[in-house]
């Protein structure tokens, strides 16, 4: 395990201030992204070309063979910069050769980025299944039954943003490989938590945005496309530098590159892709596998905290990561009047409706939070919640 107070002195000086429970929205930048982003910046003012030329080249190889090691992808080149998980899943979704009465399915509770890009594709007679939750999230034995010939594709999230359930990865991935069908997970809350291997997992696209479980700038993730599907796919967004020999800028050879770079949709967020590469290597210093165990012990102590002040937690004791969720108990209005409480005493969180539009609270760790939050939390929560008037 990582030195927590080294940790939190050298890269996330705002847990000195208050306590930060809300990963799962955005995650703040450590302070070696912050610098290196600042840099970036003022390069942009003071030396574009040189910055370019000398420094952005270079970073986005690296992000590409960062992010490959990351999650154990077979070649770099599967790997291309996305602006958001939304981004990247429409323009997978709009790329496959669909046919009218071929089906997907995924999760009724998927967050929008994971339900829409799908949901689209009913134009073209492609029809959607929504597989019921069990304990908050996606279950083989809830998707099996819908599964038919014509399932073309199954999407996930590695972790359950409203609740929190940790969808088991390689056993969904073992069911789609075996039939054929594609597997796509969104990784947003997942990837700086746990560990990933899309080849174990039998993932056929991973993608995530920066801003949560990177801790890196919003605006900037990436797109995973496992190569051998790729030459099937024909990408409706064509960035200028998607196709082969695309710096001869006034031939117009719509001849895609191999593997997802044909995803490529122009120039790239420069600062965004130095944020990623900062992070990841923070990351890698602490280790996932520890951040995994850390954040993971942290839910367990939140939910036995919470279930012992009589609240009603949603998350699952048995298949969790990072996030934990529980019932106001309250109205939506008294809700947001704890949550502002809450804020004015130092703790961030937020609150979520669930589908009929019950009141809830949710809390999402990352590397750096201590037991001493989570218990001085439920402190806090106890005293706000005694001025919080419905």
């Amino acid at each position: 395990m990582y030195d927590l107070t080294t940790l939190r002195q050298n890269e996330f000086p705002l847990s000195h201030n208050y306590i930060y429970f809300n990963h799962a929205s955005i995650s703040p930048l450590p302070i070696r992204t912050r610098d290196k982003v600042q840099w970036a910046v003022a390069e942009l003012a003071a030396q574009p070309g040189d910055l370019w030329l000398n420094h952005g080249l270079p970073a986005r190889e690296s992000f590409r063979r960062d992010l490959a090691t990351f999650v154990n992808a077979a070649d770099p080149q599967e790997i291309v910069p996305a602006m958001t998980t939304s981004f990247a899943l429409n323009s997978f979704a709009q790329s496959v050769a669909w046919q009218p009465g071929d089906n997907v399915l995924f999760c009724e509770i998927e967050f929008p980025s994971n339900a829409y890009p799908w949901m689209s594709l009913e134009q073209d007679g492609v029809e959607v299944r929504q597989v019921p939750a069990v304990d908050g999230g996606l279950t083989l034995a809830a998707l099996e039954p819908l599964v038919d010939e014509r399932t073309r594709l199954i999407a996930a999230s590695a972790i359950q943003f409203f609740s929190g359930h940790r969808t088991d990865l390689a056993t969904i991935g073992a069911f789609c490989r075996a039939r054929g069908i594609m597997f796509v997970v969104d990784a947003i809350q997942a990837i700086g938590h746990m560990e990933f291997d899309v080849k174990a997992m039998n993932i056929d696209v991973l993608a995530s945005g920066g801003q949560k479980s990177l801790m890196a700038l919003p605006g900037i993730g990436f797109l995973y496309i496992r190569a051998p599907i790729c030459g099937s796919l024909k990408p409706r967004y064509i960035g200028g530098n998607a196709t082969v020999d695309y710096m001869h800028w006034l031939d117009y050879d719509m001849t895609f590159l191999p593997g997802a770079q044909r995803f490529a949709i122009g120039t790239p967020n420069l600062s965004g892709i130095f944020s990623v590469c900062a992070s990841l290597s923070l990351l890698r210093e602490l280790g996932v596998d520890n951040i995994d165990r850390h954040t993971g012990r942290l839910a367990t102590q939140a939910m036995d905290l919470l279930s012992g002040m009589g609240y009603e937690v949603i998350t699952s004791p048995q298949a969790h990561g990072p996030i934990v969720t529980f019932k106001s108990g309250l109205s939506p209005e008294a809700t947001d009047a704890l949550v502002e409480q809450l804020r004015q005493r130092g703790v961030t969180l937020v609150k979520h409706l669930d589908a009929a539009g019950t009141p809830h609270l949710r809390l999402s760790f990352h590397c750096y939070n201590t037991t001493e939050e989570i218990e001085r939390f439920t402190q806090i929560l106890d005293e706000a919640r005694l001025e919080t008037r419905e």
